[in-house]
């Protein structure tokens, strides 16, 4: 039987690229090659494209060639420039192309999550995986997710934009400023007092020109991971983030893997079947709301009177090997090789495995 073409695009040029590049990673050492033949595109901090030979820690330096994803959907593919013995790039023109059968876009943040890439992708032709352009744009952000996710019922913080006629004394604090379009915590602050929310806006607004504000939801902080659409849905384990001191800060440690400085994750969540049965409900309903597919995090609070508050929503989490997505699906009984099965399935077919 002839293999599945899959594109694995990583790298990228948001303050997650890193982050991809580990998940790409994992992808690539759980990716079954008598099913599929991977091509990995590596999209550099300066937004150039290479096919190279694996989403290595020193990628940059192997053997790369410059590649573009053609948008014309009669090709359906990808354009190799072709080079000469001394590495020059032979005159314009010269290029081979790679029929793909479906794309794997493993990129995190702006320019993954955001729809760009999605829209890319929807020239193009090509299946992906995940969400398509609308419901990235809607998720990416915060503001519009917790707009859509009330008009569907959810509850959601109370949230306002930092507009340059905000008036810092109507606030209820404590509150938390953050990018309104940015992920893994990056630019975000607790603020106690209307003294500290200048600097609070400003390194928010280093990572976003729209800026968050929203109230202090005291709660667990609970994830479900979901996976598929309308036709079949699936949840792996919930996720609880059991906090030392300070809140959660994905991602930004110096060495994540050997675990976080202030928290830890309990998995299977330590809370009542009541309350699992109540989150994995809602974050299925957000999924629904923001017409998510594929796959996404739904991150929620659950509060002292059981009520279900919805945090964020990641439409391409993290898959490196200390990420919470494929810890919640392997504690589910699905590790990654088979989620990642799923999901081509539900790309190609509409249909969860």
């Amino acid at each position: 039987m002839d293999r599945l073409k899959i594109a694995v695009l990583f790298g990228g040029i948001s303050e997650e690229h890193h982050i991809s590049v580990k998940s790409a990673q994992e992808i690539a050492k759980n990716l079954d090659l008598e099913k599929y033949e991977p091509f990995y595109i590596g999209i550099t901090e300066r937004g150039a494209w290479k096919l190279c030979d694996g989403p290595g820690p020193d990628w940059e330096n192997g053997n790369c060639r410059p590649v573009v994803l053609s948008p014309d959907s009669s090709v359906q593919g990808l354009l190799v420039l072709e080079s000469d013995r001394l590495g020059s790039r032979i005159r314009q023109g010269q290029y081979r192309t790679i029929n793909l059968d479906l794309v794997f876009p493993v990129l995190h943040g702006k320019r993954g999550e955001d729809g760009v890439i999605q829209g890319l992708l929807e020239l193009s032709g090509l299946p992906y995986v995940g969400c398509d352009l609308q419901s990235s744009l809607q998720c990416i952000d915060k503001s519009l997710t917790y707009t859509v996710a009330r008009s569907a019922g959810i509850a959601t913080p109370n949230f306002w934009i930092a507009t340059a006629n905000l008036d810092p004394e109507e606030l209820l604090y404590p509150v938390f400023v953050k990018p309104a379009r940015s992920g893994s915590s990056f630019g975000v602050n607790k603020v106690s007092s209307s003294a500290e929310l200048p600097e609070a806006l400003e390194t928010a607004g280093q990572y976003d020109s729209k800026v968050l504000i929203e109230e202090a939801v005291v709660g667990s902080e609970v994830g479900c991971a979901v996976l598929g659409n309308e036709l079949g849905m699936m949840t792996g384990e919930l996720d609880r983030i059991a906090l030392s001191h300070g809140f959660f800060k994905i991602h930004q440690e110096d060495s994540p893997e050997s675990g976080s400085e202030n928290s830890t994750f309990v998995v299977p969540a330590d809370i009542s079947e009541e309350s699992r049965a109540l989150i994995q409900e809602t974050a299925q309903a957000v999924y629904r709301a923001l017409g998510c597919g594929g796959l996404a995090r739904v991150d929620m609070f659950l509060t002292a009177d059981g009520k279900a508050v919805l945090n964020e929503v990641n439409t391409m989490p993290g898959m490196t090997s200390y990420s919470r997505y494929p810890r919640m699906m392997a504690a589910a009984g699905v590790p990654l090789s088979e989620v990642i099965d799923r999901l081509v399935s539900v790309t190609l077919t509409g249909k969860l495995q």
